[in-house]
């Protein structure tokens, strides 16, 4: 799909070595061929039990899961909606994600220096969400200043986005986020055509030490993130990143344990790439067949014919029909044998919306 979430934190929240995490256990180059990737991009797999189960189901040769995009972004300080330190540099990534992760500092260290010389998650939050906010103010006064002559030249489309602009001016005059405005469907088509920086959705990434890690919601920081995310209707993960620096050096089978010993079930890098997914509207359907087993990401909201696409473009272009079973329905048959016989396999055609772990296989002619 090529969507990607980018990674933002001020120096000493643990964003380098949650970054260091997502690249050690990233997905085997030898399966993405195709995909060239910078030095600064992690490519990840989606954890997804149902590729286990079908797997076992169909025994393939191979088994592909679907995988996910982390852009590390470069570093911020205060004034860099203003071109301070490299805020020009960080402004500019940002815009080229699709999601924001920001990693926020909810640990005591006196070892590890905070930049403001205290942990303060809040105030963390807010010196990188305002500067975000700065960097759109000034984006939007100039597109209002230009509109504004055009509804004087009796332009009609221009008092539609005058009106959409100065909503979100207001929001953003108040020191919040463009994405918590209150906007029509047209409006928000008209708003989002500008790739305002605060209309990216926001996952916030509260990163604690080991000792805090198996009881977080004790942890008055996390908290507070917490409260803060509620406000905006962001979610919040919460992780060790130094944790999931070393996880991510251990073999699959020694993960489990190392995390049951920790009173874990699940590694937080694996909660954070289901959770950016899930933020950016993705969803999972799956192909199975002898050869190969695999997963792929679609947006939710797409037809037939546009997943298809996924694949290649001549599976678009040729599109006759999909072939579909929930992997609920083959899982509990055990095979596409008895699905047939319990009439669960669907025969699906241009208009069908795809859901969130359809098993397909396409039929097309080019």
């Amino acid at each position: 799909m090529g969507l990607t979430a980018g990674i933002v934190g001020l120096p000493n929240v643990g964003k380098s070595t949650l970054f260091n995490a997502i690249t050690q256990a990233g997905v085997e180059a030898a399966n993405y061929p195709f995909a060239t990737i910078d030095p600064n991009v992690g490519v990840v797999e989606v954890p997804d039990a149902r590729l286990d189960r079908l797997t076992e189901l169909v025994k393939p040769k191979k088994t592909v899961p679907t995988a996910f995009e982390f852009t590390d972004i470069a570093g911020i300080v205060k004034g860099a909606s203003k071109g301070e330190g490299l805020g020009n540099k960080f402004l500019a990534n940002i815009r080229e994600v699709d999601a924001i992760c920001q990693v926020v500092r909810c640990f005591e260290d006196e070892n590890i220096t905070h930049v403001a010389g205290r942990v303060s998650p809040i105030d963390d939050i807010t010196t990188i969400n305002l500067e975000l906010i700065l960097a759109d103010l000034e984006q939007v006064d100039k597109r209002i200043a230009r509109v504004q002559k055009m509804v004087k030249a009796k332009d009609k489309g221009a008092v539609q986005e005058l009106e959409a602009l100065e909503i979100v001016r207001d929001v953003l005059e108040s020191e919040r986020p463009a994405r918590v405005a209150e906007l029509s469907e047209d409006q928000l088509a008209i708003v989002k055509h500008f790739q305002l920086l605060t209309m990216k959705p926001m996952l916030y990434v509260a990163n604690v030490s080991e000792d805090e890690v198996a009881d977080a919601d004790s942890n008055e920081f996390v908290q507070a993130v917490r409260d803060h995310a509620a406000t905006e209707g962001s979610k919040v993960i919460v992780i060790c990143a130094r944790i999931e620096e070393e996880i991510s050096e251990l073999e699959p089978e020694e993960r489990l344990e190392f995390l049951q010993d920790l009173g874990i079930e699940e590694s937080g890098l694996d909660q954070l790439i289901r959770a950016a997914y899930s933020t950016l509207g993705l969803a999972t359907y799956f192909t199975a067949g002898e050869k190969e087993v695999r997963a792929w990401t679609f947006k939710q909201g797409m037809k037939a014919p546009q997943c298809a696409g996924v694949i290649h473009s001549d599976f678009e272009r040729g599109f006759i029909r999909a072939e579909v079973v929930s992997y609920e329905d083959l899982s509990a048959a055990g095979n596409m044998t008895t699905v047939k016989e319990q009439g669960k396999l669907r025969s699906e055609g241009k208009e069908y919306v795809f859901q969130d772990g359809d098993v397909v296989t396409f039929r097309f002619n080019v």
